[in-house]
């Protein structure tokens, strides 16, 4: 656990003492603002029935940074090692190829969790300008809050896994940006074709909107728990047998 935690803290650093990492959450958040924003003025010109977090998070805007984070913070964490040369001394140093996969996967799905504060400060800036406070209960914002960390929980794993395939950051990023597309789009087919046809449950139970929308409500379903967070262990055991595997053929 020692080994594990110190790679863990090595990482991360990379993303909270280097102009990256500052640069990448000072852009969500200024993105994050104005979804908040244009929510805000849907609200104004006439009323709205959905609660104000899922909203946010059915913008154009959302769907637009929260797509490129995850080929931002994972494309260098493999890919960056393999083309300097560090990996394979990484790789011939006492530690397991369980702790390099796992402290790379750990510290970026710890930054991805940072980069989420902002909205709470939103909602508290929302409170001091208006006088009143934002509207959404505690449940609201906890199933929010909850279903973007499964769906980053399995999301980051598929960046890492990008990243172990390549020694180009480029391609680790584009490989990372058309899975996670693909994977959004089939859960939208139900939307584009309707649900006559079999196997539409299939892409309801993977649907990233459906999901956001019954946990950003309040409302907590264990097969999306399930699905995120066994697709992100298998995600994970895809990596580490790349690894393993690069580690022992060098």
């Amino acid at each position: 656990m020692r080994t594990l935690y110190i790679l863990y803290k090595k990482e991360l650093k990379h993303f909270l003492t280097t102009p990256f990492g500052w640069i990448v959450l000072a852009f969500i958040m200024l993105l994050q603002g104005f979804s908040l924003t244009s929510v805000l003025e849907q609200y104004e010109k006439a009323p709205v029935q959905v609660n104000l977090l899922f909203s946010t998070l059915s913008t154009p805007i959302f769907w637009f940074y929260f797509i490129f984070i995850f080929p931002l913070i994972t494309m260098k964490q493999f890919a960056e090692e393999e083309r300097s040369g560090t990996l394979e001394s990484l790789m011939t140093a006492p530690v397991t190829t369980w702790q390099v996969v796992f402290s790379k996967y750990l510290s970026s799905y710890t930054f991805y969790l940072v980069l989420w504060l902002p909205i709470l400060l939103h909602l508290q800036i929302f409170s001091w300008v208006t006088g009143t406070p934002a509207p959404v209960v505690n449940a609201e914002i906890f199933g929010a809050f909850g279903i973007l960390m499964l769906i980053g929980s399995f999301f980051i794993a598929v960046g890492i896994l990008a990243s172990a395939l390549t020694s180009s950051q480029i391609i680790a990023a584009i490989i990372t940006f058309g899975a996670l597309v693909f994977l959004i789009f089939m859960g939208l087919i139900p939307s584009i074709a309707g649900d006559s046809f079999q196997g539409a449950v299939l892409f309801h139970y993977i649907s990233v909107h459906e999901h956001l929308s019954y946990f950003s409500r309040g409302l907590v379903d264990l097969r999306p728990i399930v699905f995120y967070l066994s697709m992100a262990t298998f995600t994970l055991l895809l990596t580490h047998h790349i690894v393993d595997y690069r580690r022992w053929k060098h």
